[in-house]
Order: C-alpha cells, then structure tokens, then sequence
C-alpha cells in the first residue's frame, strides 16, 4: 500500500474529520470566552474588589533601560487565563453533563413492545378458550 493511499484513507476516516471540526469550533468558543472574561467578567471582579484591572497587575523584575522593555511577572495575566480556563471547563462540564442526560432517557425509556400480530392473537384467543 503506497504512503499517500494510506494517507488519504487516514484523512477521510470519519473521526479526523470530526477532530478537526471540534478544534475549529473550539477555537472560535475560545476567543468568545477570552472576551466574556476580559470584557464582562474581569471587570466587574475588578469594579467588586475596588476598582484594580488584572491584566495590568504585575511586579516589575527589572526597570527598562534604553530599548530594553522592562521584565514584568504578570501575575494579573495569568489569574485572568485562569478564570478562562474555569470557564470553559464549566461550559464543556455542563455540555457533557447534558449529552449524558440525553444518553441516560434513550436507555432509560425502552421501547414500546410491538403490537401483537394476527397469529398471536389467535393463539390468545384460543389458549383463553382452553382456560374455560
């Protein structure tokens, strides 16, 4: 089997079609989530806890001299990617959490049983005869 048969045979199987489309998606639900957190959310944590913008919080490790930009420990970066990662986590969390529901009523509730067919009917009816 030569390279590029078994290249595009890998590349059309259905879930490496499925993997790339929920890491396009992904990465679209990223950036809205980078933007609830830094739009919406970090400022009003900042607004609750007097006014302090965390992206801007950081200490300075070294002053910037000339050209050399100054070495910042941005703290305040790395708690507003913490509250992304929460959530996301949260959002994913509840998406399965719901897809599990949904999976747990199709096998909870079986099928109504068939109705009986004609044969069995007669044979009902001729057993119940039987009885009497």
């Amino acid at each position: 089997m030569s390279m590029m048969k078994e290249f595009r045979e890998f590349a059309v199987r259905g879930n490496v079609v499925d993997l790339a489309v929920g890491v396009v998606i992904g990465a679209a639900f990223g950036k809205i989530v980078s933007s609830l957190v830094g739009d919406i959310v970090m400022p009003l944590l900042g607004l609750v806890v007097g006014g302090v913008d965390f992206s801007k919080l950081g200490i300075v490790l070294k002053e910037a001299v000339g050209e050399t930009p100054a070495v910042v420990l941005a703290y305040g970066k790395f708690i507003q990617v913490c509250f992304d990662f929460t959530i996301v986590a949260f959002a994913i969390f509840m998406l399965v959490k719901g897809i599990n529901r949904l999976r747990r009523q199709e096998a909870a509730a079986p099928a109504a049983p068939p109705a009986p067919t004609a044969e069995e009917k007669l044979l009902v009816e001729i057993r119940d005869l039987l009885k009497k």
